[in-house]
């Protein structure tokens, strides 16, 4: 199986679809410690999501998924759309024109979407940030067979796994930090819509 336009535009469609439905969520577990408004700028990055999708006529691959993160970037409302923008626009990283996507390229992409995160925020896991979520996504992904959906399956039963694991740490960053041990027993907003976008590119395969 190789992924090209046909099968990217599933997946982020999909992914935009399980934001829509869990921002009001998103929102609620973030307003606890945060600024609340996580599912707020989640929703708008799923409209732009969507709204792209619909638009992609001539770009290739490459270039789609680059512009997808710079727009994704200019989002306003807290730190997510920068966090995404920088994520997504990882993604690009290997990709090569309209080449289609095999099992390989798309290890390469989860690793650069991780280093493109890690030039911008040194939390790791345990620090209750959406890395709880990604790092283990990524690092499940590469231990995969080299088979889309084996590495797809790892990726989202991992990034969801984290996302669950996030509740029981003490926030390290944002405003949520000066809560301390207040915050455990939540799960962090930014990991469980990172586990929703790894099980949207899995589901919007499928």
């Amino acid at each position: 199986m190789l992924l090209s336009k046909p099968e990217i535009i599933q997946m982020f469609t999909k992914i935009a679809q399980l934001w829509n439905e869990n921002k009001d969520y998103l929102s609620e577990i973030d307003s606890r410690f945060g600024d609340g408004d996580h599912g707020v700028t989640i929703g708008k990055i799923a409209g732009l999501m969507e709204k792209s999708m619909n638009a992609w006529e001539d770009d290739d691959m490459e270039t789609f998924i680059e512009d997808l993160g710079d727009n994704t970037m200019e989002i306003g409302g807290g730190s997510a759309g920068p966090l995404y923008g920088t994520m997504i626009g990882g993604l690009s990283g290997p990709l090569e024109g309209s080449k289609p996507i095999d099992a390989k390229t798309l290890k390469e992409m989860f690793t650069e979407c991780q280093s493109a995160m890690e030039d911008i925020t040194t939390a790791g896991i345990g620090d209750k940030t959406m890395m709880d979520a990604l790092i283990p996504a990524v690092e499940a992904a590469q231990k995969a067979e080299d088979d889309i959906m084996s590495i797809l399956e790892a990726a989202k039963e991992a990034a969801v796994r984290g996302a669950k694991e996030s509740e029981q740490y003490i926030s390290k960053y944002g405003r949520a930090r000066s809560y301390k041990e207040q915050t455990i027993g939540t799960p962090d907003a930014g990991a469980v819509s990172t586990s929703l976008f790894f099980t949207g590119l899995c589901d919007g395969l499928k």
